[in-house]
């Protein structure tokens, strides 16, 4: 259990993350007929002739319905101050139906299966055509994934769909064309996150509990899905009460077993929200590290 300090601090940077109004975007395209099939896209805030990089950031929460991607659009309009173009990515998410007890009350499942994993995929593969129409000045060809949390899994899982089994129906013919990915205190390793119980038990409840959740691994794990052969880093708070360094930790190892080197940059005295609030210096890091990988 934390100590009184640790936990004052997390939840003061709680707050200041969600203390931000939404920033309405400058386009929204469907790329499904649910009303959570939606992209929200950022015009970059600079001039200049030369095309922004597309920067496409997964929301996180959980996988679970109450979080959804407004709660990320500071954090895309502090991108498009930075000069990227911003693609932020809605999908399906666990609703109020089939919520389980827990020590902390009654908590709404996290995710569905499959529907999170194909809006994600749906999204990705009708990004182009949608951004080409919503950000023509977008350059398609240094497109960078981002995502906290949650949707640090995601970025992470999207990037690596060309390893997939090959039974599964998101794997596509090929790698996508992207200059990398940026992975934000990500459950980037669903074993180690269950064993820690993170979110309560978030990753079981998105693979659908423990009758499934072995069976499916193979199919969501980004842990599981090395090498890639894409150009990632892993950007985690080391004072993270939410998800642990250890999830972080661990699937850089495994990347290095699988022979490929990730990035992992590790803040000092810093949690879970920070990353993503325009406010903190770490917001900062975080959009130097998609530069790098962008420009």
């Amino acid at each position: 259990m934390p100590d009184d300090a640790a936990a004052a601090r997390a939840a003061a940077e709680e707050e200041s993350a969600f203390s931000h109004a939404p920033v309405d975007p400058d386009a929204t395209a469907s790329y499904g007929t649910h009303p959570d099939q939606v992209i929200d896209f950022y015009a970059p805030r600079t001039t200049g002739d030369t095309p922004a990089p597309l920067v496409v950031v997964l929301h996180g929460g959980a996988w679970r319905a109450r979080y959804d991607r407004r709660h990320v659009t500071p954090f895309a309009a502090f991108l498009a101050r930075r000069g990227f173009a911003v693609a932020n990515v809605e999908y399906r998410r666990g609703g109020e139906t089939g919520a389980v007890a827990g020590a902390e009350g009654v908590t709404p499942p996290a995710g569905r299966w499959p529907d999170t994993f194909q809006d994600v995929a749906a999204a990705l593969d009708a990004l182009p055509d949608l951004t080409r129409t919503a950000l023509p000045g977008a350059d398609l060809r240094r497109t960078v994934l981002t995502g906290h949390s949650a949707g640090g899994h995601l970025a992470l899982w999207a990037a690596a769909r060309h390893v997939l089994p090959a039974d599964s129906p998101w794997r596509p013919p090929a790698a996508a064309p992207l200059r990398g990915v940026v992975a934000l205190a990500p459950i980037a390793d669903l074993t180690v996150a269950e064993r820690l119980a993170v979110c309560e038990h978030a990753s079981l409840q998105l693979l659908g509990g423990a009758d499934h959740f072995t069976q499916r691994l193979p199919y969501a794990d980004p842990a599981l899905l090395l090498p890639t052969g894409i150009a990632t880093t892993v950007v985690q708070g080391r004072a993270d009460l939410v998800v642990p360094e250890a999830v972080s930790e661990s699937y850089a190892d495994a990347a290095a077993k699988a022979g490929e080197t990730v990035g992992l940059t590790l803040l000092a005295d810093v949690g879970h929200f920070p990353l993503i609030d325009p406010a903190a210096d770490a917001c900062a890091v975080v959009a130097e590290e998609i530069a790098q990988l962008a420009w």
